[in-house]
């Protein structure tokens, strides 16, 4: 069978590339951190030895839309275009060309249909930041295969905190059955308190600093007692505009199951923190 080798799951901030590499007379004070964080948190990954990445993210906007957003999508295709012309306009981010597994993708869909989840299915999917930047920070060779699935976190009405939890309960329970001799690698990115367009949007912090704290403690102990009983869409509105991506942060700590995570990291930056923690179900790498 499969081996679940590492699931990471991280906030993607889509200027860090550009922030990084900038000449360092325009560089922002925190990036020379950011780098040397994030590279740590790449190591996290390496160390694994994946072969294939289930990916999960969340299209903004680019692809679907309030009038058909589909609740949950996977993609089905040999390869993926990646990165929208606004994505490289304003992020510079780069485009890519990344390598899909159909088998897996396919076995995944089934699954998941078995497991009473009503997927969308995908032939024609391209990739935005949500999946691009943490590729960028965590595998930037962009070599593995990528099985890409999509949640919504932007267009009411949402699935429930719950929802996603036993989502990522599913998509582990796949993985777990495949019957496959391939070291399988989950990385999926969402928000902390996170306020888009919103007047909390450029604060000295992020909206909710106590929420972010409190958010990658839930994490790190993989408390899901504790994220049911206090993480509603409610709340998450009132940490920010965009704090419902938490919830793909909850999917990832789904498929890792309710353990402590081997690796947690975060960084304030003024106006958002960015969080990276990495769980090893089967233990941590020799």
């Amino acid at each position: 069978m499969a081996t679940l080798s590492a699931v990471l799951a991280t906030t993607h901030h889509p200027f860090y590339l550009k922030a990084t590499t900038a000449p360092p007379e325009e560089r922002m004070p925190q990036a020379d951190e950011w780098k040397r964080k994030v590279e740590a948190y790449r190591e996290t990954l390496t160390v694994a030895k994946p072969d294939i990445l289930v990916m999960v993210g969340a299209d903004h906007f680019h692809q679907f839309f309030s009038d058909n957003y589909p609740t949950f999508l996977i993609g089905k295709q040999p390869m993926y275009d990646a990165t929208f012309y606004n994505e490289t306009r304003e992020f510079g981010l780069p485009t890519f060309l990344l390598q899909g597994h159909e088998e897996l993708s396919g076995y995944m869909l089934q699954g998941l249909l078995d497991r009473g989840f009503d997927f969308s299915v995908s032939h024609e999917l391209k990739i935005d930041h949500s999946i691009i930047c943490p590729i960028i920070t965590t595998r930037p060779d962009a070599d593995l295969p990528i099985v890409p699935i999509y949640t919504n976190i932007f267009a009411p009405p949402l699935p429930s905190p719950k929802r996603f939890w036993d989502l990522g309960r599913a998509i582990r329970s796949i993985i777990d059955e495949w019957p496959s001799d391939l070291r399988v690698a989950a990385v999926g990115s969402g928000h902390l308190s996170l306020e888009l367009g919103g007047p909390r949007q450029f604060g000295e912090t992020g909206p909710d600093p106590e929420f972010d704290l409190q958010a990658i403690e839930w994490l790190r102990t993989g408390d899901i007692d504790g994220i049911l009983a206090n993480v509603t869409h409610e709340s998450m509105a009132g940490a920010g505009n965009a704090t419902h991506g938490f919830m793909d942060l909850i999917l990832m700590m789904g498929i890792a199951g309710p353990i402590e995570a081997s690796y947690v990291d975060s960084l304030d930056l003024f106006h958002t923190r960015e969080a990276y923690v990495t769980w090893y179900p089967e233990g941590a790498p020799s």
